[in-house]
């Protein structure tokens, strides 16, 4: 399902910049951008202070519908001038009203093939994960494709998709995303195999337990360590 083109929400979108300009820090800027080696620049508003931003503007501005909330959404990506108005393009869609809606994924798809970085990638990623729940006939397939892309953010985006998934993770799928980059010197791509390992870890120690000793031939030190990170 693609979304119509639908009038952004122009009221959220000329209060938000100001709204985080009050906030700013701007002696913060410079360390914040270094630090994410970021071309774009910051205005200084910490993460949490963004979420909180983003959340109090959309109870004040409220969107229509669905389709509001993603032009809405794709306009803050695709116009952003600092960083936190993408950070906050990502956050509006922390909401019930976009929560599974198969119609966001262009815009998450946007947001990895045009961020290429981990601050990104690990944003749009729990939206994957409720696109999957929702939509396993669809997501599955697409997160095999993306677990053997070229770009390697998308292979990051595919490991790492169920990391809130919980006791509701699909093991086939993880598996099969995880074996097919294990071969991959990325770093980028070795953390987040541990990282999807030591987090499945907390439902199922056994099930991870199982994938690193079957595995222990191509599994990297990186990887290892911290998948049994909290094993013993």
């Amino acid at each position: 399902m693609k979304y119509d083109a639908a009038a952004p929400n122009a009221v959220f979108l000329a209060s938000l910049r100001p709204a985080l300009e009050r906030i700013a820090e701007p002696g913060r800027a410079a360390g914040m951008a270094a630090y994410m080696k970021s071309a774009m620049p910051y205005l200084g508003v910490r993460s949490p202070e963004v979420r909180r931003t983003v959340r109090a503007l959309a109870k004040e501005h409220p969107f229509a519908d669905v389709e509001q909330l993603h032009s809405t959404a794709a306009q803050l990506w695709g116009g952003a001038e600092f960083r936190e108005e993408r950070y906050a393009a990502i956050m509006v869609t922390d909401t019930r009203l976009a929560r599974g809606e198969l119609g966001l994924l262009p815009l998450y798809t946007a947001v990895i093939a045009e961020g290429q970085w981990w601050d990104y990638v690990d944003s749009v990623a729990p939206r994957l994960c409720e696109l999957l729940l929702v939509h396993p006939a669809t997501m599955d397939p697409l997160l095999r494709e993306w677990s053997r892309h070229a770009n390697f953010w998308f292979r990051r985006a595919a490991i790492i998709a169920q990391l809130p998934a919980k006791s509701a993770t699909d093991t086939v799928l993880l598996h099969d995303v995880l074996a097919a980059n294990l071969a991959d010197r990325e770093f980028f791509i070795r953390k987040a195999i541990g990282w999807a390992l030591r987090q499945h870890a907390r439902s199922d120690p056994a099930w991870v337990l199982d994938f690193v000793d079957r595995h222990s031939g191509g599994l990297s030190p990186l990887s290892r360590r911290e998948a049994l990170k909290h094993l013993g």
